[in-house]
């Protein structure tokens, strides 16, 4: 047996039981870092093996113990190759194409399911873990989207530190998403007036910092100040929509004839606050060329493509995420885990299709080799599955997955399960023609009651000075 394989076992045993790898560990052989020495290539003897066979074999442990998640499937070579088929697909532009921007796909999910609800959940969660210092609460969100997820996390925020200036930094480079983001921003600043918001479109390596690595994007680098005038939400608002002409002319983007992904066109950082603030707020307003990251929370809700390549997840996104985090912060990532009546709707179409190619534990540990010496301050929480995944719903009432489902209600769980396994749309042209996507749907939707998924999360943080 290689390690692989050992390492397979546990996590399943780990799964069925609600057991953390540590304390499996701990209670199997003594040594709670077992999971992870050989996840970094250690070995074991074969007494230590029979140890861990023995322990599995007399501690079954029972069903009810078991988590609400569904069973990992073994990794198969369908499986390998679908994933040596996402390679070499990277250089195609169009099916490379980062999914998240179909809006018709994207706004339908959002407004069908809980995923934006149940995230902003978790991630307040981390809120009574973090230890802000002074002069401000300091947040950074590496995917607004349409400013569900942000706006949610500062209510909570607000509500653990009413009185605190916060300083809120969020990434997006589509100019949808900040329409939207922009549309629930005005009752922020009427509740928490003590708020730097700042929106922009740079890339992970340069946006918790403002500030671009490039000679000829610096060249072109667009900053814009807006302070709100006035005390009520409405006079925000209509500040705030004012921008609409400034979006349009600067926050554009077009695809990358390298990587068939988003590009700004130009670097733009638009920075939002109350006058009647200015003064308290001074220390914490950016001014070009002069900003530190140092958030005590990064949010990394669904940051890259479930089947961009692990080296990507990991060096472009990931490790400059932690390289943001002040003394005390926490970078909590969110992604698509599978394993759920989604997948199974996407399976009956797509048997050999796995979009979800990576797991935490593979990320984490090459992040870990991305930073290097860099990250030996870090700590890398992976959590046992029964902490770390986690469910949302689309929303359905009892009597629309009964014996007749309407057709609105088998669409939007069709679009809900390609746009989580995303799916191209080159791929959905034949199912879709010949009718066979509906039946797959209804019949998940009846076996099941109704439809979820599941996400992964993990955690990485530094430690306090």
């Amino acid at each position: 047996m290689n390690a692989q394989d050992l390492l397979q076992e546990i996590s399943d045993y780990c799964r069925q039981t609600g057991l953390a790898e540590s304390t499996f560990g701990r209670r199997a052989v003594n040594d709670g870092k077992l999971a992870s020495r050989l996840r970094n290539g250690g070995r074991i003897t074969t007494e230590t093996l029979d140890r861990i066979r023995s322990f599995i074999a007399s501690n079954p442990g029972a069903d009810g113990a078991r988590p609400m998640v569904i069973e990992r499937p073994l990794r198969t070579t369908a499986a390998q190759s679908a994933i040596a088929l996402a390679q070499q697909g990277a250089e195609d532009p169009q099916r490379n194409f980062r999914f998240f921007d179909n809006r018709q796909k994207y706004l339908l999910f959002v407004n069908t399911c809980s995923e934006k609800w149940v995230v902003a959940n978790r991630v307040s969660l981390e809120l009574a873990n973090i230890h802000p210092r002074p002069p401000a609460v300091r947040v950074f969100d590496a995917g607004v989207g349409d400013g569900s997820v942000l706006t949610r996390v500062m209510r909570s925020m607000h509500d653990k530190y009413p009185t605190m200036p916060f300083y809120i930094v969020g990434k997006e480079i589509s100019l949808e998403d900040i329409r939207l983001t922009l549309q629930k921003a005005a009752d922020r600043f009427m509740e928490h007036p003590s708020t730097v918001l700042v929106l922009t479109n740079l890339a992970y390596a340069d946006a918790p910092w403002l500030a671009v690595k490039s000679v000829s994007a610096a060249t072109s680098f667009v900053w814009h100040d807006l302070a709100l005038t006035g005390n009520t939400a409405h006079q925000f608002e209509e500040q705030i929509t004012n921008l609409e002409d400034f979006l349009s002319q600067n926050w554009k983007a077009g695809v990358s004839a390298k990587t068939g992904n988003p590009v700004y066109e130009r670097p733009v950082v638009l920075v939002i606050y109350r006058s009647d603030h200015k003064f308290l707020l001074d220390p914490i307003i950016p001014k070009p060329g002069g900003t530190q990251a140092n958030y005590d929370l990064v949010i990394a809700s669904q940051p890259y493509r479930a089947r961009a390549s692990l080296d990507f997840k990991a060096k472009r996104v990931i490790a400059p995420l932690s390289r943001a985090l002040g003394p005390g912060g926490r970078l909590i990532a969110i992604h698509s885990h599978g394993n759920d009546p989604g997948m199974e709707i996407v399976h009956k179409v797509w048997p050999q299709d796995h979009p979800f190619i990576h797991d935490r534990h593979q990320i984490m540990r090459a992040v870990k080799q991305d930073l290097g010496p860099a990250g030996r301050d870090l700590n890398f929480n992976a959590y046992a599955d029964n902490r770390s995944l986690f469910r949302y719903d689309m929303h359905t009432l009892p009597s629309e997955v009964s014996a007749s489902i309407g057709t609105s209600t088998l669409l939007a769980a069709w679009n809900a399960a390609i746009y989580v396994a995303q799916i191209e749309d080159d791929r959905l042209t034949e199912v879709v023609a010949d009718g066979r996507y509906l039946d797959a749907t209804r019949e998940v939707l009846r076996k099941h009651g109704g439809l979820w998924f599941h996400d992964e999360s993990f955690v990485i943080s530094r430690r306090r000075e």
